[in-house]
């Protein structure tokens, strides 16, 4: 989480003295909802790293999934140039929206199959379900994990040199799945990926 502290906000350009808090999928990068904090709230989601927001109607601390169990757990915080908002990366935990939706914005859906694919890994990985092929790799470890993304790798090259391109995206394919294993059993993201990506670019 960013190193930011409350102090680092310029409240006289917030409405009633409470910063608006943007939250966006840190995955997807999808916006789920707009809140607004005051400073206790702020140090509460710090401190426990679920956002909790001031409820403007309430009067009132709430932690968002207090009562659904829907939490936003925090990834990265940053403040605007203004320093008059919070914007929040966070992974949430079931739907964001009372009504049950992904978020509060009926926007259209923009995560990719992949990224989905990595959350649901994430998940397994969390909840390491019986009767789960992921599950297994977990339990057998990093070795295994990492002998089954060579396989892979080695499997998609020789189709590839073949020039056989259904096989080849079948092996890719399967690398894909491993590596994205991989990953979540190193405890890095496609997000840490891109972001090595976009350095050596720039």
């Amino acid at each position: 989480m960013n190193n930011i502290k409350f102090e680092d906000f310029n409240l006289e350009k917030c409405a009633d003295g409470l910063l608006p808090v943007i939250v966006q999928d840190a995955v997807s990068m999808k916006v789920l909802m707009l809140g607004y904090m005051n400073r206790e709230a702020f140090c509460k989601t710090v401190d426990t790293g679920k956002v909790t927001f001031f409820s403007r109607t309430r009067q009132q601390l709430w932690t968002k999934g207090e009562t659904s169990g829907h939490f936003l757990n925090v990834v990265e915080m940053y403040n605007d140039c203004d320093g008059d908002t919070l914007l929040i990366k966070a992974n949430p935990v079931g739907p964001t929206c009372h009504r049950g939706t992904e978020a509060c914005f009926d926007t259209p859906a923009e995560e990719g199959f992949i990224r989905k694919l990595s959350r649901l890994i994430q998940q397994r990985h969390a909840e390491m379900p019986d009767n789960s092929y992921t599950t297994r790799l977990f339990i057998k470890g990093v070795k295994k994990i990492a002998q089954k993304v060579g396989e892979e790798a080695v499997e998609s090259a020789i189709e590839a040199v073949d020039g056989n391109r259904s096989r080849f995206i079948y092996e890719a394919a399967d690398l894909m799945y491993h590596y994205l294993v991989l990953l979540e059993q190193m405890d890095c993201t496609l997000d840490d990926i891109e972001n090595e990506l976009l350095f050596r670019h720039s």
